[in-house]
């Protein structure tokens, strides 16, 4: 028997909030192929994540070695799916806090607590809290080398402020009674 060590691409975050979330419905980004994807926002107290992160990107830099020509460039000359918020980003939202863009071709399964899928689509929104499973790979595209991250499953575990300003129609109209506009 071998002393193989496993090392693992696959990462399920602990609660993160989702932004910019595409998970319904795949958009396409200058006329490339149309992918379901968010943004995952994940506070820097949240050392386990990060540390997840850290070492899953590891493992894909080990497993591309080959996209890379048969060595693994310095950092500097890779691009890393995990990025700091408060240098890259001028938003309230993205405070002390990193984060990972992920994308897929195919649909994630969405889920609630229980594992049940969620079937309202208002359900899931930027500013909710969910958990989710990403994979990271190493690239080499037109002379672009990283590391990208792939949009696994959700489960959402609490809701969170709507990020971007949305409101609610609650929040917009009161009920009002006082009009009959048949009479």
């Amino acid at each position: 028997m071998t002393n193989k060590k496993i090392i693992s691409t696959k990462v399920v975050t602990g609660p993160v909030r989702i932004s910019y979330e595409h998970v319904w419905e795949p958009q396409s980004v200058n006329g490339g192929t149309p992918k379901y994807g968010a943004s995952f926002i994940i506070d820097k107290k949240d050392t386990e994540t990060i540390e997840k992160i850290r070492a899953a990107v590891e493992a894909a830099k080990q497993l591309g070695i080959g996209k890379f020509g048969g060595k693994i460039p310095p950092d500097g000359a890779l691009k890393l799916p995990l990025r700091d918020g408060d240098t890259e980003r001028d938003d309230e939202a993205y405070k002390n806090a990193y984060f990972v863009n992920a994308n897929s071709t195919t649909p994630p399964q969405i889920v609630d607590r229980s594992v049940q899928p969620i079937l309202d689509r208002s359900e899931v929104y930027s500013g909710c809290y969910v958990r989710v499973s990403l994979n990271f790979y190493a690239f080499n595209s037109n002379g672009n080398k990283g590391i990208a991250c792939g949009l696994g499953n959700i489960q959402k575990v609490r809701d969170g402020e709507h990020l971007g300003g949305k409101t609610t129609a609650a929040q917009d109209f009161t009920a009002d009674d006082t009009e009959d506009f048949l009479s």
